[in-house]
């Protein structure tokens, strides 16, 4: 499946400014892709496909959750916005046909990470958080490191989520912690 063919699926299941945010990490992802010699067509499929069920109603994600013995049930205890990835990983494949356990896999953890990712689950990752349409406390910092140094990147980019989550007390998910625990000592 090439670009235009990915984004025409997912258009239908996307606001006009959600699409428009897919388009732009799908253009990252693919400069950070050659950048870090990550296999550009992955890269592609993955970023087009990250939001796919972002706009599922919270039910049958929740049931989705609970009847795929792949996908962990503690998601249910998190936000519902950690939900759509994981849900993703799956129905990208049973309604789309995207079997690569390594696309789906760069789906799943778009949103929390999670220790020793993939060089792919980074870029997708990465290209979620820095994508041109952000605008987040710290960003530039990120995009900069992006240019030379994927873990520093990722890990800022962790950080700095983690560190907004805490500011608005809410919970972090344990995999976000345990990227942000992998890549501490790495990128020192």
């Amino acid at each position: 499946m090439n670009k235009q063919q990915a984004l025409s699926l997912v258009k239908p299941h996307l606001t006009e400014s959600r699409y428009l945010h897919t388009e732009r990490v799908t253009e990252t992802a693919l400069e950070l892709a050659a950048r870090f010699h990550v296999v550009p067509e992955k890269a592609m499929l993955a970023s087009v496909f990250h939001d796919y069920c972002k706009y599922r109603p919270l039910d049958e994600m929740r049931r989705i959750i609970e009847m795929t013995a792949t996908l962990p049930n503690d998601l249910l205890d998190y936000h519902h916005e950690l939900w759509h990835g994981p849900v993703a990983s799956v129905l990208v494949e049973t309604e789309l046909g995207i079997k690569s356990s390594d696309v789906r896999a760069a789906i799943f953890w778009h949103t929390t990470g999670h220790k020793q990712m993939t060089d792919l689950e980074k870029v997708v990752y990465l290209a979620d958080y820095i994508e041109p349409g952000r605008d987040i406390p710290g960003i530039e910092v990120v995009r900069r490191k992006a240019t030379y140094d994927l873990d520093a990147a990722v890990f800022l980019a962790c950080k700095n989520s983690i560190s907004f989550l805490v500011s608005k007390s809410r919970k972090v998910y344990p995999d976000a912690l345990n990227l942000y625990n992998d890549l501490v000592d790495r990128v020192k």
